[in-house]
């Protein structure tokens, strides 16, 4: 045993000797900062969407979002609520939220009938007679909860995880983790996205490298049969004459950063341009159906013109996933009803579950009948719910208090229930699941860490889900 008396103490010593004492140990401070401004410019030279090992078992390869803007009624949809039929007209017999959009009166039941389907039981509304026959395929959320009642902080929070600054969006998250298993094509795509209500900032990189950002196929006000990247081909010059110009540009780019040392924004511009060049075959092979089937076509309602243009939106999708894309997104907005039902809630729901019922169906369907619904995790949702409570005469108001929201595939538990809202669907109750939760479990499915998928700006390290966020396992086959 070692006594106290045979250790020797270091002796004190004030701050100016620990200063002399240290001080040649700034400059190999310096000479490693130097080193890892080399090193970094050595590794912006591999392409940043070259694919990339997960940090956990992957149960999914892919994210194919449908995102239903304006916020549909889980009331109306898949959470029934047999005390909201009974006590129809009367007053909530509970304190409504503190903050909220609107003010809202007494409570209103739904216009339609909800019954079980398949195996598992679940209940559909009538809205949705189609999708009610996939239900055995489905992970039913009901207790997802947000923090803001506005669809502009909504929409930001469900897309970046934050309502109040500007973040990257989970596809970024994505494409940054993971990167690509189609060099032609770009990490992450959304098809026709709405413009309204955070715009780009809910498919844009932020402070991660461009390459990470969402490339937008048209937008909400443009029929999914017109929507294309904006600048796709030039019809000016052959594909021979592009190369040479675009070899030159790179050599010209290489040599300005032979000079002036690594410049992220300048590789990222080298990236975009090689990247653009190769989808000038790959994207227009993806947009064109007219290798799909009859049956194929009808399976997701193209031969119905309520369904038509959703419905290639969604096969649209089903062609990016198998061609290695690695986050889809799926955007059902236009600028006069969404899922916004403050009134005519009726007329409103009626008409938008029309418009993509079959084609989501159909696109469940598809993945199913292909082997790509195993590795490809759908995900259906809005930025909120609806209140019980009535707005107006026949509205619902915003409600991020909960919500139901489904997943399908990709390792998720079929045929599953998780989450309860309370007895009239005003507030999640048991199993709460938070959007950062929500975001932290989608990414753990694609085998990725939400605690260690971090990107350094600004002097602090950022992740999708901030502070927070807790992986929900039960939701997990």
């Amino acid at each position: 045993m070692i006594s106290d008396e045979s250790i020797n103490l270091p002796t004190p010593f004030s701050r100016r000797k620990l200063l002399q004492r240290s001080a040649v140990g700034f400059g190999s401070l310096a000479l490693a900062s130097m080193l890892a401004d080399e090193s970094r410019a050595d590794s912006a030279r591999i392409d940043p969407l070259d694919p990339k090992v997960p940090q956990l078992i992957a149960r999914a390869k892919r994210v194919i979002f449908l995102f239903m803007k304006g916020g549909p009624s889980h009331l109306d949809t898949f959470d029934p609520k047999p005390l909201l039929d009974r006590d129809d007209g009367k007053p909530l017999p509970f304190a409504k939220p503190r903050v909220q959009f609107a003010p809202t009166g007494n409570l209103l039941k739904s216009p339609w009938k909800f019954q079980q389907h398949g195996e598992s039981g679940a209940y559909v509304s009538e809205l949705f007679p189609h999708l009610a026959r996939c239900v055995d395929n489905i992970c039913f959320v009901h207790s997802v909860h947000g923090t803001n009642p506005a669809h502009g902080g909504a929409v930001l929070k469900l897309h970046t995880g934050s309502d109040s600054f500007v973040r990257p969006s989970i596809g970024s998250w994505v494409s940054y983790g993971l990167g690509t298993d189609n060099a032609n094509l770009p990490a992450f795509v959304t098809i026709c996205p709405t413009l309204a209500h955070g715009g780009i900032n809910n498919w844009g990189s932020a402070f991660l490298p461009a390459a990470y950002q969402g490339t937008p196929i048209g937008n909400a006000s443009v029929p999914s049969d017109q929507a294309k990247i904006r600048y796709i081909s030039n019809s000016n010059l052959p594909k021979a004459v592009q190369r040479l110009e675009l070899e030159r540009l790179k050599a010209m780019n290489r040599e300005h950063q032979a000079v002036s040392g690594p410049d992220p924004s300048l590789e990222a511009r080298i990236n975009s341009f090689e990247l653009a060049f190769r989808m000038q075959t790959a994207m227009p092979l993806v947009e064109d159906l007219s290798d799909e089937s009859a049956a194929t076509r009808q399976l997701y309602g193209m031969d119905d013109p309520v369904n038509a243009n959703f419905g290639r939106m969604c096969l649209m999708a089903r062609r990016f996933a198998e061609r290695g894309v690695r986050f889809i997104q799926v955007t059902h907005s236009d600028s006069k009803v969404q899922w916004d039902q403050h009134s005519d809630l009726k007329n409103g729901h009626e008409k938008n579950a029309r418009e993509v019922d079959k084609p989501i169906a159909g696109l469940l369907c598809d993945l199913k009948a292909r082997g790509l619904l195993d590795d490809t995790l759908v995900w259906w949702g809005g930025e909120f719910g609806r209140t019980p409570t009535v707005e107006g005469t026949n509205g619902r108001d915003h409600n991020p208090e909960g919500f139901t929201m489904w997943l399908a595939g990709g390792g998720v538990k079929p045929g599953f229930r998780y989450g309860t809202t309370d007895d009239y669907g005003f507030y999640a109750a048991e199993d709460k699941v938070h959007i950062h939760d929500l975001h932290a479990s989608i990414l753990h499915l694609l085998g990725l860490n939400h605690e260690r998928l971090t990107y350094r700006y600004a002097g602090r390290d950022f992740r999708l889900t901030d502070i927070e966020g807790n992986v929900i396992h039960k939701l997990f086959a």
